[in-house]
């Protein structure tokens, strides 16, 4: 056998170091108007990355938290991190200071930056991390130091890329589990080195420094490796402005910078090809529209292939695996009704991952039959930051435990069925009804609760709260929800509440989803 020399692989960064050197005049990020090179992004990343050490001691394996709306600087406090080799934890943006300062006290986090508006979530995290080397502020405020002074102050600095093996963290990324406290998923530089491949060869195939992408979803989440991804290609990225979503602004900038692809999930797709604006702009561009964290209405997928043409393209995958287990090509999504159209499907394995259906025991099943979904291969993490009882819980016999119910068929295309857990989809997002169960749980009038996702038209699911109030008390939705304001994500929130005098349990006493559900059923409330 020949005796592995090295586990060392490139740093994520070096992908900007190549743009800059084969394309320095080539647009790399596009922002209400303003164009930033690849050379100028280079400069910008390493004048962060200089102050990140000189100024707050940050180094390798030093975690960086960020919250912030997505913006050039996102993408530059993402690429300073990487080049140190220090670890960036991107914040949803949406999230409440509590669920800030938990995620800064789990990544143990050197340097928080955040945009100015995020004043009370730079409190919370100066409290729950008193070690803390600084906070730095995106736009004016009274909280950090000032994002755009320490860049000109360190313009012209040259900073190597750090050298990095395979399993160095360069990501953490948080998600929930059953238990609805979030859990830190450690991605590193080799894992989404792999995912990169991954991405052109299954996802944007052909993606070159000619083509562009509109960045739709948060930089947090999946559109942030759909970024890194195409680092690799040069292509430039194209971010909507801040505020709502407007289909007639992204057909514009579509038109303008024909942007050949772009990342979202169902609603937003539903938006784009409802709107009278996709109609009135040049889309001819496009060649993949991917979207993901929910399935798609097949109606919907009928007028947007009607629409945008053989562009669409979903993925299923979590945030362990980085996104990487099956993908629908355009090819395999089929207009007319039929066999060929294999209904429900979520699509065959992404290249270089293995996929399986298990049993409780680990057994894995025959075609058509229905378990828990696994995985194996390149993409999957190496586990939760210090969860031992998490990483016990989702890897078995070399598996990742994905927590999901399907089964495939002879050709390998898979179908979800359901879920092991209770989380739902609410627009894209993953919402696990325990974290708000237990802050309703706290309100003065609410004696139990128990959150139910369920079919809604525009998110594909909201939450319904089904609460038992305090003996005496009558409990108004509109109060519950402002007691719910600030100490959760407003995506989190429920949109229904319903009042019932007592919960259903089994023989043992346990309330489950199963049993609330089939009551609501069985009384004629769902």
């Amino acid at each position: 056998m020949v005796a592995r020399c090295s586990d060392r692989v490139i740093n994520l960064a070096q992908f900007l170091t190549k743009n800059a050197a084969r394309w320095p005049d080539r647009p790399a990020i596009v922002s209400e108007g303003t164009t930033w090179s690849w050379k100028e992004l280079d400069t910008r990343v390493s004048a962060l990355a200089t102050a990140l050490v000189s100024e707050y001691r940050l180094s390798k394996g030093d975690s960086l938290l960020v919250q912030a709306q997505n913006s050039n600087q996102m993408i530059e406090i993402m690429l300073a991190a990487f080049r140190l080799g220090a670890v960036w934890v991107p914040c949803n943006f949406r999230q409440a200071p509590v669920e800030t300062a938990y995620a800064a006290e789990k990544a143990a986090a050197k340097v928080f930056v955040c945009d100015a508006a995020f004043a009370a979530q730079a409190g919370a995290v100066k409290t729950a991390c008193p070690d803390l080397s600084g906070c730095i502020s995106i736009g004016d405020s009274g909280f950090g130091a000032d994002y755009e002074s320490l860049i000109e102050r360190h313009r012209g600095s040259d900073i190597q890329n750090a050298e990095v093996d395979y399993t160095d963290p360069c990501w953490l990324f948080f998600t929930s589990g059953s238990t609805g406290r979030p859990k830190a998923v450690v991605l590193s530089h080799g894992q989404i080195g792999f995912v990169c491949v991954n991405y052109m060869a299954d996802l944007i195939p052909g993606t070159t420094e000619e083509d562009a992408s509109l960045v739709i979803a948060p930089l947090s989440h999946g559109a942030g490796l759909q970024l890194i991804a195409q680092l690799a290609a040069g292509s430039a990225h194209v971010l909507m402005p801040p505020g709502g979503f407007s289909p007639s602004i992204a057909f514009e900038l579509i038109q303008q910078h024909k942007v050949s692809n772009l990342f979202t999930v169902p609603t937003i797709v539903k938006r784009l090809v409802e709107d009278p604006a996709v109609d009135r702009y040049d889309h001819s561009s496009l060649r993949h529209v991917i979207y993901a964290g929910a399935p798609m209405y097949r109606e919907d997928q009928k007028t947007a292939l009607k629409k945008l043409g053989s562009v669409l393209v979903q993925y299923y995958g979590l945030g362990e695996v980085t996104g990487n287990i099956t993908v629908l090509r355009p090819q395999d999504h089929v207009l007319e009704d039929g066999p060929t159209a294999r209904l429900g499907t979520c699509g065959t394995e992404r290249t270089g991952i293995e996929v399986s259906i298990q049993d409780d025991d680990g057994n894995i099943l025959a075609p058509h039959q229905t378990g828990e979904v696994c995985v194996i291969g390149a993409a999957v993490c190496a586990g939760y930051l210090e969860d031992e009882a998490a990483n016990a819980k989702s890897f078995r016999n070399g598996w990742f435990r994905t927590g999901d119910i399907g089964h495939m068929d002879e050709a390998r295309f898979l179908y979800l069925t359901g879920r092991a857990s209770d989380m739902y989809i609410s627009g894209g997002s993953n919402v696990y009804p325990k974290e708000v169960e237990e802050v309703l749980l706290t309100h003065p009038e609410i004696s139990e609760v128990a959150i139910l996702g369920i079919p809604d038209p525009e998110w594909g699911e909201i939450g319904l709260a089904v609460c038992v109030p305090v003996d005496g008390s009558s409990p108004d939705p509109a109060e519950l929800a402002d007691f719910l304001n600030g100490q959760v994500a407003r995506y989190k929130m429920p949109a229904r509440y319903l009042f019932i005098e007592e919960m259903p349990t089994s023989a043992y006493g346990k309330i489950t989803k199963k049993l609330v559900r089939d009551h609501l059923t069985e009384k004629g409330l769902l």
